[in-house]
């Protein structure tokens, strides 16, 4: 057989539909296809933020400033709870490759415990993204002046994370004290937490950009504890015992290891940089 015809053959052998010429199921496939573009997605919505963070880097709010509350416990702790988050989510990672190996050795029960684990992690991370909201939503006892011009002036805050008394700081990054800041104070309606259009941390860009990057992760989030929860429930029906593979736990691990990258991204760049 000459050479061209050997290549001929081997490719008809490829790409005759008889085997996927990167040894993968299509449903994996079309997975890896979704996930790409919607890596996209997550990337056009942190460079957008990376933008305009430097554009208005004078009145862009510092996460330390902002995420200090921890439950039970009095006073400022800078970044920890979004930190235990970050952990339960990596945590719940380890548990679906947990599941994914138990599935590649036919070990339903084990299956069954690890997939059960993971979608309470995804819960607890959802329960602490709400909780995270709530707070930021809510503000902090100092709150923000509203001026005659609507913008908002706020307290600063020194090294210790304290308040410092009689300045503030304006909108576009002035700072102003003594008698000049006790008189807007007195002056000017307060304004507490942040919402759409204003954000008592400072630049308001930076609130619209919390609530749309970590709500369309949590939604990420949500939609993969609904998938573990059908996978889960098929897998005590004992379905892929039956179809003698555990692909479709496969195919859901991909996702959630997806949405779990996704979050140490979102985390370094909006909570750590």
């Amino acid at each position: 057989m000459s050479e061209q015809a050997t290549l001929e053959k081997n490719k008809k052998n490829l790409w005759g539909g008889g085997r996927s010429p990167f040894n993968v199921s299509w449903g994996k496939m079309y997975m890896w296809f979704f996930l790409v573009s919607d890596a996209f997605t997550f990337s056009s919505l942190i460079i957008a933020y990376g933008v305009l963070r430097h554009r208005f880097a004078e009145t862009w709010p510092k996460a330390n400033d902002v995420f200090t509350h921890f439950p039970f416990v009095e006073g400022h702790v800078p970044l920890a709870y979004v930190g235990l988050m970050t952990f339960i989510l990596i945590m719940s990672s380890v548990t679906m490759v947990l599941a994914v190996d138990a599935g590649h050795k036919r070990n339903n029960k084990s299956v069954i415990t690890w997939m059960i684990l993971t979608v309470i992690g995804g819960f607890m991370f959802l329960g602490s993204q709400a909780w995270e909201w709530y707070h930021f939503i809510h503000g902090t006892e100092h709150g923000a002046y509203v001026m005659t011009d609507g913008t908002l002036a706020r307290h600063p805050f020194d090294e210790h994370h304290h308040v410092v008394e009689n300045t503030l700081v304006l909108s576009d990054g002035q700072t102003i004290t003594g008698a000049a800041a006790q008189k807007l104070m007195e002056e000017s309606p307060k304004f507490h937490g942040a919402n759409l259009v204003r954000n008592e941390y400072g630049n308001p860009l930076f609130a619209d950009f919390f609530f749309f990057i970590t709500g369309f992760h949590g939604f990420h989030v949500f939609s993969g504890v609904m998938i573990n929860i059908i996978i889960l429930i098929n897998v005590l029906n004992g379905v892929y015992v039956r179809r003698g593979h555990y692909e479709q736990v496969e195919k859901a691990g991909l996702y959630w290891h997806f949405v779990d990258l996704v979050w140490v991204f979102v985390f370094t760049f909006f909570y750590l940089v």
